[in-house]
């Protein structure tokens, strides 16, 4: 006899999809915002086009995590499992903006194209890099375990830490802060509630409370004219209704820009292998408050999530979130990820996501990105031992350079000028060093943290496997790359002078590592008291998304 089907919904499930559904939400409105308002990315393009696969990937990933869970209550007689929590990553949709996106469409300006077509040139890019990273990804489910063993820890979430302190808390602050009244209000309803985990009243979620205010507060200021009115999103959003270009993705066209997109791969894998250790996390997290969900079906089912947007047209990669124990906690079951999957779903296929851009204030949206980037830098530091908190510190010091050097490079636009054009050699040195130093920033921040945590390790041979990896990476470009974009090169391609750099950067971190190798037959070894310390395990979720409700 069958047993019976589980109890699946709960009220607890209402406060939980207000939580996971704006997550996704924002992060939609951020890549689309962000493409536009950087890049001048034709907006009504990325909705019609990118938004759909990319809602679609969110779709499966969510309504398989919600079966799963339902064969898990089935299997164990239970009805309290609570099922994992899929979407959108967030230091993903940052990466794949300013890393891919973006330089591609510029690339492709550069070269002649009309802004359609140099839309189009990116949106086949992004299409590869996300078809890349699901099949990475699928490959690591088979090992999702060695994964973890191999990866060190601190170069892995320095990394992020990076780009979620530098990227995702600075620059939506920016936004938020073009509405200072509204944005910092809504600030502080996600800080109290979701930081301090003071319940807001009638017990809605922190999320939806910050939305509902600060939309409140817009609405009723711009009546008053106290508030602008929203920029245009340079649509009508009725005509991004039932959008059908997404679906040109199945013709394939896009395959032609494989061999462009592989140039990209230094961005795009690490991103992609943060959300598979993120997952193990994740499903640790939640084994520990009693749901047992298998970590390599865990894995396959974002890798295939992620590889069904790309075929999709997707442009941004799905992975488990942070706070499976916070779901649970406010009583969630199956039903809010079965919610999420139609809600997130339906606005990219329907087209009623245009509506959302219109009318969603993004200063009272983008709090939950704040939110996330210090969730992430807080558990990069709690989930490495004490020792290497050092080594995440110098993570970060590489992207303070992309930050300084996108403003520079922006300033220097508007003038109508480049670097190359500064009179004053001092600067235009300085200018070039902070070039140099963003361009693969996340791969050198990998780099450097690893060197830094073996070192501190007293594993001086460690540490200079990562030298001389950061040597070889430095003489093709995928680190420090002195040509526009940071795109990789052959060395002996190079023009004398960026040759020259190059050699003196690759034979900076190649002097490094012989220096290590022989002076590892003088270090002392490592201490007792370390040789036995392990990384602390982070019971709270994922690393890689920083989600919390």
């Amino acid at each position: 006899m069958p047993r019976p089907i589980p109890k699946w919904a709960s009220t607890g499930d209402v406060n939980a999809f207000f939580g996971l559904m704006l997550d996704n939400i924002a992060d939609l409105l951020l890549a689309v915002g962000l493409l536009s308002a950087v890049y001048k990315f034709p907006a009504d393009f990325c909705v019609r086009t990118m938004v759909p696969g990319t809602a679609i990937g969110v779709l499966v990933g969510d309504l398989l995590f919600f079966i799963m869970a339902l064969r898990l209550a089935r299997r164990t007689g239970r009805d309290d499992v609570t099922a994992m929590p899929l979407g959108l990553d967030t230091p993903s949709t940052f990466g794949m903006v300013f890393f891919v996106l973006g330089p591609a469409f510029q690339s492709a300006e550069a070269r002649g194209l009309d802004p359609i077509a140099a839309a189009t040139y990116a949106w086949h890019i992004g299409i590869c890099s996300i078809v890349l990273s699901g099949l990475f990804k699928m490959l690591c489910a088979l090992g999702a375990g060695s994964v973890r063993r191999h990866v060190p820890r601190a170069g892995l979430l320095g990394s992020l830490a990076a780009i979620a302190l530098v990227l995702i808390s600075f620059l939506p602050l920016l936004e938020i802060l073009s509405m200072p009244i509204i944005g910092m209000t809504s600030l502080a309803v996600i800080l109290t509630t979701l930081v301090a985990r003071i319940r807001f009243p009638l017990r809605i979620p922190g999320a939806a409370a910050a939305l509902l205010v600060g939309c409140g507060m817009y609405y009723a200021m711009r009546a008053a004219g106290w508030a602008p009115e929203m920029e245009s999103p340079g649509f009508e959003p009725r005509d991004a209704l039932f959008p059908s270009e997404w679906l040109e993705a199945f013709a394939f066209g896009w395959w032609s820009a494989m061999g462009d997109a592989l140039a990209y791969l230094p961005v795009v894998l690490p991103f992609a292998l943060a959300t598979v250790v993120g997952g193990i996390d994740c499903t640790e997290s939640a084994a520990a408050v009693g749901d047992g969900f298998p970590t390599g079906p865990v894995i396959g089912v974002e890798a295939f999530a992620t590889l069904v947007a790309g075929f999709c047209g997707g442009v941004i990669q799905t992975t488990p979130y942070i706070g499976h124990p916070a779901y649970k906690a406010m009583g969630g079951r199956s039903a809010y990820t079965l919610a999420t999957a139609l809600f997130i779903g339906s606005a990219g296929v329907l087209g009623y996501f245009g509506y959302l851009y219109q009318w969603i204030p993004k200063p009272t949206v983008f709090p939950i990105l704040i939110f996330v980037g210090l969730e992430i830098t807080a558990q990069s530091f709690h989930a490495v031992p004490r020792r290497h908190y050092t080594a995440v510190a110098l993570a970060c010091v590489p992207a303070l350079a992309f930050l300084g050097g996108n403003f520079a490079n922006q300033v220097l636009g508007n003038l109508g000028r480049s670097i190359g054009d500064l009179t004053d050699p001092a600067l235009r040195r300085q200018l070039e060093t902070v070039e140099l130093l963003s361009n693969g920033f996340i791969v050198t921040s990998l780099l450097w943290a690893s060197s830094l945590a073996a070192i501190v390790d007293r594993r001086l041979v460690r540490a200079s496997a990562c030298f001389a990896i950061a040597a070889a990476c430095a003489a093709f470009g995928v680190i420090h790359s002195p040509l526009p974009g940071g795109a990789l090169f052959w060395p002996w391609t190079l023009a004398p002078h960026d040759r020259d750099l190059v050699a003196q950067y690759a034979g900076a971190y190649l002097a490094s590592s012989v220096l290590l190798v022989v002076w590892s037959r003088w270090a002392e070894p490592v201490p007792c008291d370390q040789a036995g310390e392990e990384s602390p395990r982070e019971t709270d979720g994922a690393l890689t998304h920083g989600k919390v409700v």
